[in-house]
């Protein structure tokens, strides 16, 4: 502490305005973030007499507007994290409170979010992608399986090997768990799922479409707040043009992650997991995209192709009706050489 005198009259001026936790065995080092409206302040500490630090979550009640639905949620975010055992998930350590206010510890990992940095490479993002679905598994291996529900960039970090770290679980919940209607809409808009957004259950599928949100972020280099310039009208994501350099498959299986109707999404992170393994992200389609293409294409020719002859030999039968002889006969047999490009001795039959 220093003195300051002023007027003749002195006056003490602490060294650092972060509080004091050193009765819990805790010294702040600096101030991470903080959420004014949810009244929420993260710090990094040192453990006193000890190298570790660790992150201190700070709720307050004052300014969450005096309830004790703030301690509700930790404590659930305490129940979860105690049952989870994961590299990648920083652990619980602590909780304490002082009047008005409730605090959490957790295990510090050296890595920023990516609602900081936000520029990769897209090989980098799918690294990125495959170190969070590797977590997602973990989760929903869980016996009942958990859901994260508020996956988002500025709930990720990752370090400098790329490895990614799962923070926040203060709405996570047990799939199955009864959850209060006042929280269904609790989640991020843009990353929340439609069917939590409508009050549906959640599914394993649910935290997929946040990831896939996510991941439309990374790629396009967009701010989460921003992320509603990238959702067109009918509440889909329209960002095709902004990334044209990434293959067919890989925008195939980003869309699969973001479809509305859950059932369209991949089932689970596993099976999500180990279709983006082999899916090269950057490049043009490859032979079977092409062959599959084309297929889908020629399959279409040919529908339409029956569908011409179909017509054209309604429209026949009636003229033949009318008028006997060849001329209308000969007509539909070179139609239907035309619609199917048949081979020459087709062409040679009908005089064409």
């Amino acid at each position: 502490m220093e003195l300051d005198v002023r007027n003749g009259h002195k006056r003490v001026i602490p060294l650092s305005h972060h509080p004091d936790f050193s009765e819990q065995g805790y010294q702040v080092i600096n101030e991470l973030g903080r959420n004014r409206e949810g009244g929420r302040i993260t710090y990094l500490a040192n453990v006193l007499n000890s190298n570790q630090q660790v992150v201190i979550k700070e709720f307050c009640f004052a300014r969450a507007g005096a309830d004790l639905s703030g301690v509700k949620a930790y404590e659930r975010e305490i129940e979860i994290l105690q049952k989870l055992n994961h590299s990648r998930i920083p652990r619980y350590v602590d909780s304490f409170e002082i009047p008005g206010v409730f605090y959490m510890v957790q295990e510090y990992k050296n890595a920023p979010s990516l609602g900081i940095r936000c520029s990769f490479h897209p090989e980098e993002i799918k690294q990125i992608t495959l170190s969070i679905l590797e977590i997602l598994v973990y989760l929903q291996e869980q016996i009942p399986s958990i859901i994260h529900r508020d996956i988002k960039p500025e709930n990720i970090l990752v370090d400098e090997e790329l490895n990614a770290y799962l923070v926040d679980f203060g709405l996570a919940r047990i799939q199955g768990a009864k959850i209060a209607f006042s929280s269904f809409v609790a989640g991020t808009p843009g990353f929340m799922p439609p069917e939590e957004q409508f009050g549906h259950s959640l599914t394993e599928a649910s935290d997929l479409y946040s990831l896939g949100a996510t991941l439309i972020c990374l790629l396009t280099n967009t701010r989460s707040v921003e992320i509603g310039k990238l959702i067109d009208d009918n509440y889909r994501f329209n960002f095709q043009k902004l990334v044209p350099y990434i293959s067919p498959r890989f925008r195939s299986w980003l869309m699969k992650m973001v479809e509305r109707n859950r059932k369209r999404r991949y089932a689970n992170a596993a099976v999500a997991l180990k279709a983006l393994q082999p899916i090269q992200v950057v490049g043009t389609a490859t032979g079977i995209d092409t062959l599959v293409s084309t297929i889908k294409l020629r399959k279409r020719a040919t529908v339409l192709g029956l569908a011409t002859v179909v017509t054209l030999v309604a429209v026949g039968a009636t003229l033949m009706s009318c008028q006997p002889g060849g001329a209308v006969r000969q007509l539909l047999e070179a139609r239907e050489c035309q619609g199917f490009d048949l081979s020459s001795s087709c062409r040679e039959n009908t005089g064409h």
